[in-house]
């Protein structure tokens, strides 16, 4: 079976992960997830992302999963564009998540951005997922 949407299957694996209370797992290794799991970092949802090697040449991502009080962090991750429905976004019309209690990623020319990001910068491209 070919796997056809490596970053839908990279956020169910941090979703499925965080509700069976895991602190790391491995992931095949992308530049776009990596960029992903930085931004995770960097808001707080993910305690790290750090680029490993399971086997000679063979890149992997190891994620550290956060949780307050034994429950994740992360409530819930949704992917926005699929491969059979992409779905963009100007620099103006960027989707805010729940009233902003959650936040966008957006694949834009000049790299993977969280939304606010990709407002300030005045950049739009394509929805990766929702995050809240």
């Amino acid at each position: 079976m070919a796997i056809h949407d490596t970053i839908g299957d990279y956020l169910t694996a941090i979703r499925n992960a965080s509700r069976a209370h895991k602190e790391t797992i491995v992931v095949p290794f992308s530049k776009t997830k990596q960029a992903i799991g930085e931004i995770l970092v960097r808001e707080g949802y993910l305690r790290s992302c750090e680029k490993v090697e399971v086997r000679t040449n063979v890149p992997a991502l190891r994620l550290g999963l956060k949780y307050v009080r034994q429950r994740p962090v992360i409530t819930d991750l949704q992917r926005a564009s699929r491969p059979g429905c992409r779905q963009y976004t100007g620099a103006r019309q960027t989707p805010k998540v729940l009233g902003g209690m959650g936040f966008t990623i957006i694949s834009t020319p000049q790299g993977v951005l969280k939304d606010s990001e990709a407002r300030r910068r005045k950049v739009g491209g394509e929805v990766l997922c929702e995050v809240w």
